[in-house]
């Protein structure tokens, strides 16, 4: 991923308003992030922990996702999977984010939905940069794990602007 600005990842977002994207706060480490091995970047604001943003590369150029994540963080048992990076985790290590669907659709509530790592930090899990317990039989090449992030990523994303 090309290194973005604050105004450029504030540019990208493509379904939310104009005060809701001037109010996104860019991610704390914004200068020291390993951009060249990042296939998104996610992140949540810390001034209220249920909302969370997703930029990707796309067909499109840079496309950024306002995300909303449950606002009641009950204690949730057993496991899930992230439906990005596919990585087996506890149950409260993963939550449902909601985008609010681009243009029109959007603005009527229409939205799309998936279980996302609740720190949005799929791309540092996939290339080993976070440690991550692996679901067993997981052996997929580096470059493999890489593609079908991105094959997902892409997918939802194109959920979302269609």
């Amino acid at each position: 991923m090309d290194p973005l600005t604050a105004d450029e990842l504030r540019a990208a977002i493509v379904n939310g308003s104009r005060s809701q994207t001037k109010a996104m706060p860019p991610p704390p480490d914004l200068a020291v992030l390993p951009w060249d091995q990042l296939d998104y970047l996610g992140w949540r604001d810390p001034r209220a922990a249920a909302r969370g943003y997703l930029v990707a590369p796309h067909d499109h150029g840079t496309v950024g996702l306002l995300l909303r994540a449950p606002t009641t963080r009950g204690r949730r048992r057993g496991s899930a999977m992230c439906s990005l990076c596919r990585s087996l985790r506890t149950a409260s290590e993963i939550d449902l984010f909601v985008a609010p669907r681009a243009g029109t659709r959007g603005r009527s509530g229409d939205t799309v939905g998936t279980y996302i790592c609740a720190d949005l930090a799929c791309s540092y899990y996939v290339r080993g940069l976070r440690p991550l317990d692996l679901p067993q039989g997981e052996r997929l090449p580096l470059e493999r794990r890489v593609e079908l992030l991105g094959e997902r990523l892409a997918g939802f994303v194109q959920r979302v602007i269609a």
